[in-house]
């Protein structure tokens, strides 16, 4: 059974760090991409950043260019997601997905294969 577990949510104070790992288990983390997705309250979820299966190629979105950094640790099966100058706008639930053998451009929300369950994370201003 696939499970993906997120976690290092909370609540931070606006221009603060957060990191977010997302624990992977029942899989062969080694050949999916990982990617980080939001959903902010009456928003759809988007994407925020992707590391890929091979080359571990990153690609973020705009929003967070600059701000966040996306890694992996295949020995510990766990992705991270590294949040600097945190603002306001980021308040969101975090998740973390996977899709099997896919480059960063293929990290999409309508193509993943397994989800986890989320992150609360609260930026307050």
């Amino acid at each position: 059974q696939v499970q993906l577990v997120e976690s290092g949510g909370g609540l931070v104070q606006a221009g603060g760090s957060l990191r977010l790992s997302c624990a992977a288990s029942g899989l062969a983390f080694s050949n999916y991409a990982m990617g980080w997705f939001r959903q902010a309250p009456g928003k759809e979820r988007e994407f925020v950043a992707g590391i890929s299966w091979r080359y571990t190629s990153t690609y973020w979105a705009d929003a967070v260019k600059g701000r966040f950094t996306i890694s992996r640790d295949n020995a510990k099966n766990t992705v991270y997601l590294q949040m600097n100058s945190l603002k306001p706008e980021d308040t969101a639930v975090y998740y973390c997905a996977a899709r099997l053998h896919a480059s960063v451009l293929l990290i999409t929300w309508d193509a993943m294969d397994y989800w986890g369950k989320g992150t609360l994370v609260t930026v307050s201003s």
